[in-house]
């Protein structure tokens, strides 16, 4: 059997990260992707150019619109515009260009690429990690990164994440057309979601259109949303295909790491509890996730307890404010589109946290006591 430094389970944004930089240090890296294809992937597809940070190449050639403004709306109507900060606008990228390119990178720097690869179990074993697919085709390495995104059943299996997984309920629909949306403008709608919010991305030549739920899974009627906001935006109600899914957000601080094994991305339940911003945390933890490994093989580290402190102190710290602050504006989304949003520096701080420039902790007190003490 060939053992390889680093196994990594899935080559999404997070794993392919992770491979990237574990294969520019030297590595033996080997990507586990259980699709044989990229399919469409109509999430939204939105990040920070703040993420440009964590790579040596140039994302630009991948994305696909440059969002400079950001409109916000209550029921379609009482309209809030936020204009982007010049330096750190907001990116708006296919998912399934986006994923190809970061794994064909990896690949560039030397991280080899095995494809169909479903892992069905997944053991320590002495020193090493032995992960088996259905075909019953064995692998080993030193250290294993779990990155297959919010199904993953390994972070639970590991007692990596949340005990309690958070979800938000989402549907994603991809439009091959403009509509009405205007370029270098993303929307925001607040009034229609129960427990949520809608989204419009622009995309080159389309557009992703989005809607989420954080409380609760059953109040989310995507059917009657879409049929009222895809009109809005320039659309028959009837076109796209929808994609349901529940995605893991951040739910508070827990292990990362265990012996040899991390995980990353919508695995890690990492995403943004508030906004939903699911790509700048999927990078920012492949990066270092793949930091932490590398000190750790070349014996600098005993263990990769670094990685998860960096994500907690990095991401973590800002997120706990972002959840409580989610958890007051969805329960009273009206007195928070009016005090928040409408808010005469609302749209500023919103933008710079859409641009990475601002986290939730800088005006998570003043926002939730206004919250609450407007609701009572």
């Amino acid at each position: 059997m060939r053992t390889r430094d680093v196994l990594i389970i899935g080559a999404g944004v997070a794993g392919s990260t992770a491979a990237f930089h574990l294969a520019r240090a030297g590595k033996k890296v080997t990507l586990l992707e259980m699709n044989t294809k990229h399919s469409i992937k109509p999430c939204g597809g939105g990040m920070a150019a703040a993420v440009q940070q964590w790579f040596p190449f140039d994302l630009k050639p991948v994305v696909d619109e440059i969002i400079t403004r950001v409109d916000f709306s209550w029921y379609l109507a009482d309209e809030v515009v936020a204009e982007l900060p010049g330096t750190s606008p907001f990116w708006i990228v296919r998912r399934e260009k986006f994923d190809n390119f970061l794994a064909s990178q990896a690949i560039s720097e030397g991280a080899e690429m095995l494809k169909p690869f479903r892992a069905t179990s997944m053991q320590k074993s002495g020193n090493y990690w032995q992960v088996t697919n259905d075909n019953g085709e064995q692998l080993e390495a030193k250290a294993v990164v779990i990155a297959d995104g919010s199904n993953s059943p390994w972070p639970k299996k590991f007692g990596l994440g949340p005990i309690n997984q958070h979800h938000a309920c989402t549907t994603s629909v991809r439009l091959e057309n403009r509509g009405n949306l205007e370029e270098g403008t993303t929307k925001f709608e607040f009034g229609l979601v129960k427990h949520g919010f809608a989204w419009a991305f622009p995309l080159s030549g389309g557009v992703n259109i989005g809607i989420g739920s954080f409380i609760g899974h059953n109040g989310l009627d995507s059917d009657a949303v879409l049929k009222q906001l895809l009109p809005k935006l320039g659309f028959d109600p009837s076109e796209g295909k929808k994609q349901e899914a529940l995605l893991r957000v951040w739910n508070g601080h827990y292990p990362l790491n265990g012996d040899g094994i991390v995980v990353i991305g919508d695995a890690a339940s990492l995403c943004d509890p508030f906004l939903a911003e699911g790509l700048r945390p999927a990078i920012m933890s492949g990066y270092e996730a793949a930091c932490s490994i590398n000190n750790w093989l070349q014996g600098d580290n005993k263990d990769l307890n670094d990685y998860t402190d960096t994500m907690k102190r990095k991401w973590g710290n800002s997120m706990a404010w972002g959840r409580r602050i989610s958890q007051v504006f969805y329960r009273f989304p009206k007195v928070g589109y009016q005090l928040g949003i409408k808010r005469p520096t609302a749209p500023q701080r919103i933008a710079q946290i859409l641009s990475g420039e601002m986290g939730y902790g800088d005006i998570a007190n003043r926002v939730i006591k206004r919250l609450l003490f407007s609701s009572k």
